[in-house]
């Protein structure tokens, strides 16, 4: 899986007439329509496994009579355009995943269902905030949170025990703390790189700031000159310097996992799944990997996290609105969400389905940080941000010395810039 960005602004407000004879139930046997079709699925590469999809058709189609799953499986390389594309003609998929920051985006074409009236059928009240939000513009829902996945800390269980940490840091201060112990004799405290944006964006949300924000003329503004962001940089600069992570690099220059797999680094910030590239290229730490969550300001809550992962949209042109909703209610309920965490350890879109990881360290933790979850700023133009990321220039920048003030009104006009252009 990937954890995709990009995002929304200005969408057009659909009606549901027809997904009308839709019914309430969490895990509804039939379609109350009595429609039967062959419905046309897209899913992501690698997103879910052959297993999870087949025992879903099968069961699927069990329960609609008379109707086939023609689940098809994309590629991420172009699928933006292919979407696009699709969503414009006349014979579009019934359902599709999307990455959950790119729900804005297509649904400023106006080629996306509002799905707004089905939320509380969906038990919306129950999703996670941060995987849910993004799929929610203007008000309206469009993307249906199907599954998602933040980072954790990733940390050498050895290197702790010889430090003589015995209990994982739940706080920002006694992570610094912790992390000055672990930072001696040949060791990294922490393996951070200087433009990990996802992390130094987490910091700034603890600060109540945000990367960028939308104000009453409908105009977005970057906001890393804001005391939030000034607070959320000097709290990471503090704990880079903790390390010989580089300053002008992010997590994939060098891989980081490569770097922890030498067993001199105390912590990296990943998703769980790095713990397999570490053991792949050392699998003499197999078991010396632990996880838990970004410490938060206070022990009480953890530290705010993005929270990546896909959502599931019906386009406008699906001919098959009523079995499109059943397919898309169905993977986002309850027994789906449950096979699917199991089966790939994502974090299900529900809070109260957290407990279905505990059997998996590295998932579990991941769970209770989703809890405090957020999405990118939900503009259709964020991928231009990220196209000549101005955050991981001021990161640099504030890193080597320059000051946080000026550094932090240049990339927000940066941002604002990106933000404001038409698409």
């Amino acid at each position: 899986m990937r954890i995709r960005l990009i995002p929304g602004a200005t969408v057009f407000a659909l009606t549901l007439a027809g997904l009308t004879g839709c019914g309430s139930s969490a895990d509804s046997s039939s379609d109350s329509s009595g429609e039967s079709a062959e419905l046309t699925v897209w899913v992501m590469r690698d997103s879910m496994s052959a297993g999870f999809l087949s025992r879903f058709k099968t069961d699927f189609e069990s329960r609609h009579k008379g109707t086939t799953l023609d689940i098809q499986i994309q590629e991420w390389d172009g699928i933006g355009q292919k979407i696009t594309s699709a969503l414009a003609s006349k014979d579009a998929p019934d359902v599709v995943e999307v990455g959950n920051t790119q729900v804005a985006q297509y649904a400023a074409s106006g080629g996306v269902q509002d799905l707004t009236d089905k939320t509380a059928d969906l038990q919306g009240t129950d999703w996670i905030p941060g995987l849910a939000d993004p799929g929610k513009i203007d008000g309206r829902q469009f993307g249906i949170p199907w599954y998602a996945a933040n980072r954790v800390v990733v940390y050498n269980k050895d290197l702790f025990a010889r430090a003589g940490i015995t209990t994982p840091p739940k706080t920002r201060a006694e992570w610094i703390k912790d992390t000055e112990k672990l930072n001696r004799g040949g060791v990294d405290g922490i393996y951070l790189p200087g433009q990990t944006w996802y992390a130094l964006a987490g910091f700034i949300w603890d600060e109540g700031g945000d990367l960028a924000v939308k104000g009453s003329d409908g105009k977005w503004q970057g906001s890393l000159n804001t005391p939030q962001a000034k607070a959320g940089i000097a709290f990471y600069k503090q704990l880079q310097a903790l390390g010989k992570g580089p300053k002008d690099s992010d997590e994939a220059k060098p891989l980081q996992a490569d770097v922890f797999a030498k067993g001199r680094s105390a912590q990296i910030i990943s998703v769980p799944g790095g713990a397999d590239a570490i053991t792949k290229a050392n699998p003499k730490l197999k078991d010396k990997i632990g996880f838990f969550p970004i410490p938060g300001k206070t022990a009480d809550r953890p530290g705010a996290v993005f929270t990546g992962g896909s959502d599931l949209v019906i386009p406008v042109a699906s001919q098959h609105q009523a079995l499109a909703y059943q397919v898309v209610k169905a993977l986002s309920g309850p027994k789906w969400q449950t096979d699917m965490a199991k089966e790939m350890s994502y974090v299900p879109n529900r809070t109260s389905l957290a407990g279905v990881l505990s059997g998996n360290l590295g998932a579990s933790v991941m769970a209770v940080g989703a809890a405090n979850g957020h999405g990118t700023p939900n503009s259709p133009n964020w991928a231009a941000v990220e196209a000549n990321n101005p955050i991981k220039q001021y990161m640099t920048q504030v890193l080597t010395g320059a000051d946080p003030d000026a550094a932090g009104r240049t990339a927000s006009e940066a941002i604002s810039k990106a933000l404001n252009t038409a698409s």
